[in-house]
């Protein structure tokens, strides 16, 4: 295997510019063309992942957008920014696909009778019931009961019986032994904070989504090397 992929480091440092590395590349520089790879490749692939539906999918996006860019690369004229042009040519891979896959689409009485039981199951299988919602559905729960809990009590005490326990404003009041206004303050309140505290789990929860792991940029860029091997794109 290459070797630098299997050191999972690229063999220029962070100030050598794009630029640079692209005119290398374009001369059959195979470890610039990596030093590229590994800069732009988690762009790349949320790039790709925010348009097709899944992580094998994003991956194969994301190698084949290297493959065209580095045939393309003796074009580049530094026009615009290179991760941009990259970008381009991920998304056009990407709703390519998906265009492809719409045009494949099988009629719905034939797939129903179809012997392939993926197909079936997909049809046949509500979307809220399969085992992966489940789980996110499962974590979401445990994260809102963990954020309820820690709401002060007055506010804590109402949100339970008005949202979860769905009672009127005047049940409430009147279990509660308070005035209806109240209890609509404090619901208002419960709701604000329950929000605000969701709201900063979401943030951490979007810096991290599809997350890139080391094994998954290893894994694109020694795919892309032998492909240019064998088409003569580097030595």
């Amino acid at each position: 295997m290459y070797e630098a992929v299997e050191r999972g480091a690229s063999a220029f440092t962070e100030d050598v510019p794009d630029t640079e590395l692209a005119r290398r590349a374009a001369q059959k520089d195979g470890a610039a063309f990596e030093a590229i790879m590994r800069r732009h490749n988690q762009l790349l692939f949320r790039t790709a992942r925010g348009i097709v539906r899944s992580d094998g999918e994003a991956e194969d996006v994301a190698q084949e957008a290297w493959m065209q860019a580095w045939r393309a690369l003796a074009g580049f004229r530094a026009e615009s920014k290179l991760s941009t042009w990259l970008v381009r040519i991920t998304v056009n891979e990407a709703l390519g696909r998906l265009r492809r896959k719409s045009a494949q689409i099988i009629p719905l009485e034939k797939a129903m009778m179809s012997s392939d039981n993926d197909t079936r199951k997909a049809l046949t299988e509500a979307p809220d019931q399969g085992p992966e919602h489940a789980v996110e559905r499962s974590q979401l729960r445990a994260l809102i009961e963990a954020r309820i809990a820690v709401l002060p009590e007055t506010f804590r005490c109402v949100f339970m019986l008005r949202a979860i326990e769905e009672m009127s404003v005047d049940e409430v009041a009147e279990v509660l032994d308070i005035p209806a206004a109240t209890v609509r303050t404090r619901y208002f309140r419960a709701r604000a904070l329950l929000r605000e505290s969701l709201a900063q789990e979401m943030d951490f929860a979007i810096g991290e989504a599809f997350s890139f792991a080391g094994e998954r940029c290893d894994r694109i860029v020694a795919g892309v090397m032998v492909r240019a091997r064998a088409e003569g794109l580097c030595e």
